[in-house]
């Protein structure tokens, strides 16, 4: 978050309210900050063993390691920005038809955001020894909710409260930014939210009862988000 909010990527001055990384301190200092979270992520699963009195044995950490550095990396949200930064240079007409930009959308969204959300719920299984149709169900929930917290994004940026937000609405339409809203429509990207999200309980109640009840409001709350 703290290399997309950098002028060369989305150049936003506010998260949450808050100065971004790069206005609080300076850009290098935000290049720094987020190289360095990046990496010590990996630490933290390396030396897991010295860190916490329980942790996974260390295959299944290095299982974690080569998932979510694949997440993160060229094939998920490394390539997710650089897909959505493209296409902010393309005319319309460059991404082809309605459904091709649709497609290509979500192919953006599901590497840019969606490739993090769902390697953060498959590792909490893996670490836990999920079974193969546990896990099959958590990743199908983490890929449509990471889907729908983008679809959200988008809405809130036409109809969102900026107080509430923390952040201006409307950037995404004055930059002629390629959205769910600007392609299918509000009404239509509220429905296709909402879908995603039944999508997601769906999978859950196939496979566990009430133990899942935190993530199942995890995905509630996606589509209720109000920031």
């Amino acid at each position: 978050l703290i290399h997309d909010d950098l002028p060369a990527m989305d150049d936003d001055d506010l998260r949450r309210g808050l100065p971004t990384c790069h206005k609080k301190f300076s850009e290098a200092t935000a290049i720094l900050a987020g190289d360095g979270l990046l990496t010590q992520a990996f630490h933290v699963l390396a030396a897991a063993d010295r860190l916490f009195e329980c942790c996974p044995d260390a295959a299944t950490r290095l299982t974690l390691v080569e998932k979510i550095s694949e997440a993160a990396g060229v094939r998920g949200m490394v390539e997710g920005q650089m897909l959505d930064m493209q296409a902010e240079t393309m005319a319309p007409s460059e991404l082809g038809n309605k459904d091709q930009r649709l497609a290509h959308l979500k192919k953006i969204h599901r590497h840019k955001t969606g490739a993090m959300i769902r390697v953060s719920v498959e590792a909490g299984a893996l670490g836990a020894n999920a079974s193969p149709p546990a896990l099959s169900a958590l990743i199908t929930y983490a890929e449509a909710i990471g889907l729908a917290f983008q679809v959200m994004d988008d809405i809130l940026n036409v109809e969102g409260d900026p107080e509430i937000m923390g952040k201006a609405a409307g950037s995404d339409a004055l930059h002629d930014k390629m959205t769910f809203p600007a392609i299918i429509g509000l009404d239509e990207s509220k429905a296709f939210g909402r879908e995603l999200i039944e999508q997601a309980i769906d999978a859950l109640d196939r496979q566990f009862d009430e133990k899942a009840d935190p993530l199942r409001a995890i995905a509630h709350y996606i589509i209720n988000r109000k920031r």
